[in-house]
């Protein structure tokens, strides 16, 4: 009996993922032009995939991202991960329960100056805005979505519980401008939350063109934020980055006149000749 414990045990073992085979990203330091040294985790993409910046939420850091960073992984797509301003490892410059809660020109909206700092950093490893994700969650989205008034030819902008206001950080502003993939995310439970993500998906839906297909909106439950991103999303997200733009709505079919044919209360199906009615997709 114990012998078949320990063979069950081990069978169990090696049946699970091998998290240890999942390539691991390099630790890097950014350089902001107002003179912040911000901590980061690089892993290169594969050929022809993309690399997804990623932006925590207030009072998080990079490894708030740790289960996305392995299945982007997995899946081949790069990432760079970083430590806002004040926050993890990148506190050189003073931690952010310091930082001013309010003004236009606070330290929550220099983060943008972050976003800047990783941009340059892909683009002197050859990584092309065209290849490029911004994903942030809740503080992280805000920035992330300001930045693209900088990068508008960032190819995808991915925001998980958005608000249209996050220490002043705006995030509506800049989506009247974006014309690029976006993807947002609310949690349905925070009602005032999912409104402002609605609010910013309309204006996103608006500003990149009603037909294209180029905005994608999730929710998901009693979650927000990083958790919410751990627990429903990440599937949704990296199915996203593959193909981030949905297809065009097909036509309805022409209708056609009914031939099934009634005999004696028996329905009889049209004849082999005719052509079966194939739904659109919508």
């Amino acid at each position: 009996m114990k012998r078949y414990f320990i063979f069950f045990f081990c069978s169990m073992f090696v049946a699970l993922p091998t998290w240890a085979d999942t390539p691991k990203g390099t630790p890097v330091t950014l350089s902001t032009k107002d003179g912040w040294a911000l901590a980061a985790v690089y892993l290169p993409a594969q050929e022809e995939k993309r690399t997804v910046v990623l932006l925590h939420d207030m009072g998080k850091s990079k490894e708030a991202f740790t289960s996305l960073r392995a299945s982007l992984a997995q899946e081949g797509f790069g990432y760079l991960a970083l430590d806002l301003r004040g926050y993890g490892q990148s506190i050189g410059g003073g931690k952010a329960s310091s930082f001013a809660r309010e003004g236009v020109d606070n330290p929550f909206n220099k983060m943008t100056r972050d976003v800047d700092a990783a941009m340059e950093f892909l683009h002197a490893k050859n990584v092309k805005d065209e290849t490029i994700c911004v994903l942030g969650a809740g503080l992280g989205a805000n920035v992330a979505a300001k930045s693209m008034t900088f990068w508008p030819d960032t190819a995808l902008l991915a925001l998980i519980s958005p608000t249209s206001n996050v220490r002043d950080v705006l995030a509506i502003p800049a989506m009247r401008l974006y014309k690029g993939n976006v993807l947002i995310a609310a949690g349905a439970a925070d009602k005032k939350m999912f409104l402002e993500a609605s609010v910013i998906r309309n204006v996103a839906y608006l500003t990149t063109g009603v037909e294209n297909g180029k905005v994608t909106f999730l929710t998901a439950y009693d979650k927000t934020s990083h958790e919410m991103l751990d627990q429903y999303l990440i599937p949704a997200v990296i199915q996203w980055l593959k193909t981030p733009q949905r297809p065009d709505v097909l036509p309805d079919a022409p209708a056609q006149a009914d031939t099934t044919e009634q005999t004696e209360g028996v329905l009889v199906a049209p004849s082999g000749t005719e052509e079966s009615l194939v739904p659109s997709v919508l």
